[in-house]
């Protein structure tokens, strides 16, 4: 019995040494006539003078950024994208509720809800959901702090709303 579990040690010994991870030298030990490709070299950066920066991504983003501020005075200041929709309520707009009517260019539409689209801290984007007699689904679009010259009106088709243009809205 001793016999037996001396030899029981032996062979688990054994099978032990040969599970035993190897180090990276020695994996790598008899690579010597393999040959790696070569690391490529950092493409460094140059500003518009010339040097070389190290917040080039952040001065292209801030490029970027001035040139949409840009696009948005000249649109501004041209009228373009200003809503020429003329508006006709009998009440506020923060008073439509579920249920009220409201008309767009001489179509009746009934709201089924009117709340918080996007909260932008200082002005808040607005939706109004819709649906006719046929059951398709509207939405009135518009910021708190700005109805006449931003109110939108959106048709839902398939998965996404896509904007119409109308002329006039009352309610």
């Amino acid at each position: 019995m001793a016999k037996n579990k001396k030899e029981k040690k032996k062979v688990a010994k054994e099978e032990s040494e040969e599970n035993v991870a190897t180090s990276l030298n020695d994996a790598f030990a008899d690579d010597n006539d393999v040959e790696y490709a070569k690391a490529k070299p950092k493409k460094e950066k140059k500003d518009k003078k010339g040097k070389k920066g190290k917040n080039d991504g952040l001065e292209k983003e801030l490029e970027e950024a001035e040139e949409e501020v840009e696009k948005i005075e000249k649109a501004v200041n041209s009228g373009e994208g200003i809503s020429d929709v003329s508006i006709k309520a009998s009440k506020p707009i923060t008073k439509i509720k579920k249920g009220d009517k409201i008309e767009v260019d001489g179509k009746e539409y009934e709201v089924d809800q009117h709340y918080v689209l996007i909260d932008h801290g200082i002005t808040k984007e607005m939706a109004i959901e819709l649906f006719d007699k046929d059951d398709k689904d509207y939405q009135i679009r518009y910021f708190n702090d700005q109805i006449e010259t931003t109110i939108e009106f959106y048709e839902l088709q398939e998965i996404m709303f896509i904007k119409k243009r109308i002329s006039k809205v009352e309610w």
